[in-house]
């Protein structure tokens, strides 16, 4: 029997969930479905990715469509193009013995006029990202004034990506609704604002902890020098073989620095960042759905809302700055009730950041050595072996081969067989591996220290000192009041400074100011680049925090501190360029 049934869904919707292989019902669904069938209860539901929250809304948002009635009923908005279309093509799935029914995805990239027409042609349900949305109820080609159900699906990506403004203006000008659902991973302050402003007491059903993450995931990290990053994601891959996975960059330029490189290597792996054409994306997003490429290399704002079945790594080059933005990245695999693994490659300095994921999405976090050289050929040398022995050779007429084989190595052993196997195979393993280096990051800076002076007695120090773990700390008068949040940041002192992330140590932003470490020999380069130019009409201020640094430019350069401790307040200086 379909539990379906039992949650007094039409019985043409239960036939086709049957048709779909659904006969249970996944936590949300289960709480959501009963609820929602009411049609005129707030709703918020709180549930990782690839928890079945699609067929949450989707199965009841079809029970209560009127077919008759030709105009947009019930309006779905979610993050990105990828998300649109998925949802879309399992409502379509669900409706298919609904006659009558029909909806339509409206998004950017493709053609609004083509859309118009559909949306014309009297459709119930609309799918929509929130810019073509806005763009549609601008030209009056969409009406939302007999919307009853709204329905905002992914919401917390939805904010992260500063939909905020739409998504407020979408549900002023769905006056006559009668009811709004909104589903999300996490829960910030910015989604619960949403809730207080737009919903009347709304039923809220929490599938795991607020914020958890997927119990089918094992998180891993490896700690790695800044300067063996690209070298342990590369030897991570190696040592995953079979992986079919994404790699999280925090820039585009890094995606597709490292696409290309990989590329060179031989690997089958494209990019997915902004400045890519939708119909570049679609290409790219199409070979990997097929499974034409092993991997996916991506920023955050390109792979919001991907869904793709059987992910088995998502791969963090470097943790993100925002630590929700892990969970969306962790839940790209895992999904369906299969099992994925997440790996982070991370600093020394950053292992606090591990700590607070854990607490976060109340999971813990497995330390592993990166693999040795030695590691990876024997990983994909049994790897190899195992699908020799398994591969399928009954449908191949290889016994009239046979003869000339058994002739050919009549004088070799099975053993040498083995062997020149290996070898071809392998090789190349075998030579870019075989002097490879030990990238386990020593970290001799894991807890604070006590230092005895001559005199015999302590001297306690406080939060080793940057410079002595070859980084030194400026100050920068930018800060968020600028328009700056770190990632915008973080890209450009690094466009302005022409340096390389790697760098880079802690940002910490304030509204006025910030203060970036810095690879001390680099540190002379970066203000040399940065002091005394031009932002937004008024003049760039940038020094070593901690004093005692002069530009190479400036002999004149005034010091962070003065001698009696307390900070200088700096006064604009006009620079003519």
């Amino acid at each position: 029997m379909n539990a379906f049934e039992a949650l007094g869904l039409h019985e043409n919707i239960v036939k086709a969930t049957t048709d779909l292989g659904f006969t249970d019902p996944t936590p949300i669904q289960l709480q959501a479905i009963p609820v929602l069938l009411s049609g005129t209860t707030d709703f918020v539901g709180l549930a990782q990715t690839g928890t079945g929250k699609t067929a949450a809304f989707g199965l009841p948002l079809i029970h209560l469509m009127n077919a008759a009635d030709k105009f947009p009923q019930a309006l779905i908005v979610c993050p990105t193009r990828e998300l649109c279309l998925q949802i879309t093509n399992d409502l379509v799935e669900f409706m298919k013995y609904m006659k009558g029914l029909s909806c339509e995805a409206v998004y950017g990239g493709a053609s609004i006029t083509m859309q118009i027409r559909n949306l014309r042609k009297g459709v119930q349900i609309v799918i929509a990202t929130p810019g073509r949305l806005i763009d549609l109820i601008e030209r009056k080609a969409i009406d939302l004034q007999k919307v009853k159900y709204v329905v905002l699906d992914e919401a917390d990506e939805m904010l992260n990506m500063g939909f905020r403004d739409d998504i407020d203006f979408v549900l002023k000008n769905t006056i006559n609704r009668e009811s709004i659902w909104l589903f999300s991973a996490t829960m910030p302050p910015e989604v619960r604002a949403i809730a207080k402003n737009f919903m009347d007491s709304p039923k809220e059903i929490t599938v795991g902890r607020k914020n958890s993450g997927n119990v089918n995931i094992d998180h891993q990290y490896f700690v790695a020098p800044a300067h063996s990053r690209y070298e342990t994601l590369k030897r991570l891959i190696d040592f995953n073989p079979g992986m079919y996975g994404i790699i999280f960059t925090r820039t585009k330029a890094d995606a597709q620095d490292i696409s290309e490189k990989l590329s060179k290597a031989g690997y089958e792996i494209e990019a997915l960042h902004g400045d890519l054409t939708q119909q570049q994306r679609d290409r790219v997003m199409g070979r990997f759905r097929s499974k034409a490429l092993q991997l996916l290399i991506a920023t955050d704002v390109a792979a919001r809302g991907i869904d793709v079945d059987g992910i088995t790594h998502v791969i963090n080059y470097e943790l993100p700055d925002d630590m929700e933005v892990y969970t969306h990245r962790s839940g790209r695999t895992g999904r369906a009730g299969k099992t994925g693994i997440c790996l982070s490659i991370c600093h020394s300095r950053e292992t606090y950041k591990i700590r607070q994921l854990e607490k976060m999405i109340n999971s813990q976090f497995h330390k592993l050595d990166i693999p040795s050289g030695k590691d990876v050929c024997r990983k994909q040398f049994f790897y190899f072996m195992e699908k020799l022995i398994q591969t399928d050779i009954s449908n191949g007429d290889y016994e009239t081969y046979l003869p000339d084989l058994m002739k050919k190595f009549e004088n070799v052993s099975k053993e040498e067989v083995l062997q020149r196997v290996a070898a071809l195979e392998f090789d190349h393993f075998l030579k870019y591996y075989e002097n490879a280096e030990d990238l386990n990051a020593k970290d001799n800076n894991r807890r604070e220290r006590s230092d005895v002076s001559r005199d015999g007695s302590r001297k306690e120090r406080s939060n080793f000192n940057r410079r002595d773990n070859g980084f030194t700390r400026l100050f920068i008068n930018l800060g968020t009041k600028d328009g700056f949040y770190k990632a915008s940041f973080l890209q450009f002192i690094l466009d302005e400074s022409n340096l390389k992330k790697e760098v880079l140590g802690k940002i910490d932003m304030k509204d006025m100011n910030s203060w970036v470490e810095v690879d001390k020999n680099e540190a002379g380069r970066m203000i040399k680049s940065l002091d005394g130019k031009r932002y937004n009409n008024r003049t760039i201020r940038m020094n070593e925090a901690d004093g005692g640094f002069k530009r190479a430019s400036d002999e004149g350069f005034a010091k962070g501190h003065r001698g009696d401790g307390r900070k200088r307040n700096f006064a604009p200086r006009e620079r003519k360029f």
